[in-house]
């Protein structure tokens, strides 16, 4: 996500730092070419007009443009107002009752069922909250069967009265249960439709009657930009909305709708999923995401990442060998198993900075499913060949690739990707961030 305009916008402050001073003249080249990457991410025309705007009678300011550094200057305007696009400060739950009801809303397709178990899994792990999913979607078929499945799959509990077909019904009933059994929290899985229409917002209306949700949030696909922006304000002219969670934002996508929800309907982005898997929701962070459109990266989520997952030991004891320069291919294979349990490759690729030791990360072409192949290269390998790849002449690359199912080529590329590896590890050793 965001990868085109984070592209576009690192060339412009890269274009305003090679400029011996600024003028209002370098200003305006640089805002138009910031104007034209937010309208092809498809970022809202009325974001846009605000956003360059705001950024440009701060950046033509006096006390900026005779600064020291003004491009740095600038560059702290944009990304400030990215913050402020974004929404200016994380955005908690707000949970106030027992049970706390959580009312999930949005269109078909947009990923609700799995995002509430995501959600469910996430106040399960993060907060230590007692949680009861309550599938309302009796309209599309097995919506009901999905989400009791997710729920066994994560030990979170499913309410399902066997036959009731009305979806306020099945709400209220929950409700009471979540009370008498003591349930922390609640999160209802509301029917979406193709598009809005008035029997939608109806029975999603009754439904917030008899819950009396504590948050209502908007969930909407990151992938269908502008499409999602429209949809929320419909939904928001209708429902009082408290913030919003963006699905598949590791998506393939130009990035608009979360460039432009909150500023359109006025309520903060509070989750973004991140991966297909359960665990892959986070709540958003608007100054870690502005970070990472501007190429800084975001390793704050990805120490919180490794935190929670990494086995610490493993990770001490790599960073000592890299200090000692004794990382070898055991080494690699260890880390590529680490990182597994992390979630996909190009995610966790994505919160490194692009500048620095892991600007040459941009060529590293490693697929989230590669890994397999390259542990079963490794395994092929001798110990003394692990340890010291310098061994592995013609003969015993052919060997290793007849053992891994994979070819010469392969091999190579490998080794050329653990010299890299070794190099920018080594470097990001001695950085401090």
């Amino acid at each position: 996500m965001f990868d085109s305009l984070s592209d576009r916008l690192q060339r412009v402050m890269k274009g305003l730092r090679g400029e011996g001073h600024l003028t209002e003249f370098h200003v305006d080249e640089a805002l138009k070419e910031i104007r034209t990457g937010l309208l092809e991410a498809d970022v809202h025309l009325d974001v846009v007009k605000g956003f360059t705007q705001r950024v440009r009678e701060k950046a033509v300011g006096q006390e900026v443009l005779t600064a020291f550094a003004p491009a740095q200057q600038v560059l702290k305007i944009v990304q400030a107002e990215l913050v402020a696009l974004l929404g200016g400060t994380t955005a908690n739950l707000t949970l106030k009752r027992r049970p706390s009801v959580i009312l999930l809303v949005g269109l078909q397709g947009s990923g609700k069922t799995t995002t509430a178990a995501k959600l469910a899994l996430h106040l399960k792990r993060k907060l230590g909250k007692q949680v009861l999913l309550v599938p309302a979607d009796v309209y599309r078929p097995a919506a009901t069967e999905q989400l009791r499945t997710l729920g066994k799959e994560n030990g979170l509990p499913c309410f399902d009265p066997k036959g009731e077909t009305d979806a306020v019904a099945r709400v209220r009933a929950a409700v009471k249960e979540a009370k008498l059994f003591g349930w922390d929290v609640a999160i209802v899985d509301t029917a979406g439709r193709l598009h809005i229409d008035d029997a939608l917002m109806d029975e999603v209306a009754r439904i917030r009657e008899v819950c009396d949700p504590d948050e209502i949030l908007f969930v909407a696909d990151a992938m269908t930009g502008q499409d999602a922006v429209t949809s929320a304000r419909a939904f928001s002219d209708r429902l009082p909305l408290t913030g919003v969670i963006l699905t598949k934002l590791d998506g393939d996508a130009r990035g608009g709708a979360a460039l432009s929800l909150s500023t359109v309907v006025g309520k903060p982005i509070k989750f973004a999923g991140i991966g297909e898997k359960t665990a892959d929701l986070e709540p958003f962070h608007p100054d870690r995401a502005a970070s990472r459109i501007l190429g800084m990266g975001d390793v704050m989520t990805l120490i919180e990442k490794v935190s929670s997952e990494a086995d610490q030991k493993a990770a001490q004891k790599a960073v000592e060998r890299l200090r000692k320069n004794e990382f070898t291919l055991d080494d690699l294979r260890d880390h590529f198993r680490q990182l597994k349990r992390l979630g996909p490759l190009s995610t966790l690729v994505g919160h490194l900075p692009k500048v620095g030791p892991f600007k040459q990360l941009r060529d590293l072409q490693i697929e989230d499913d590669a890994t397999k192949h390259l542990e079963a290269m490794i395994d092929s390998m001798t110990a003394a060949e692990r340890n010291d790849p310098k061994l592995l002449n013609g003969s015993r690359k052919l060997r290793v690739a007849r053992g891994s199912g994979t070819s010469v080529q392969d091999i190579n590329q490998l080794l050329k990707q653990y010299l890299e590896m070794k190099k920018m590890m080594k470097g990001a050793s001695r950085m401090r961030f």
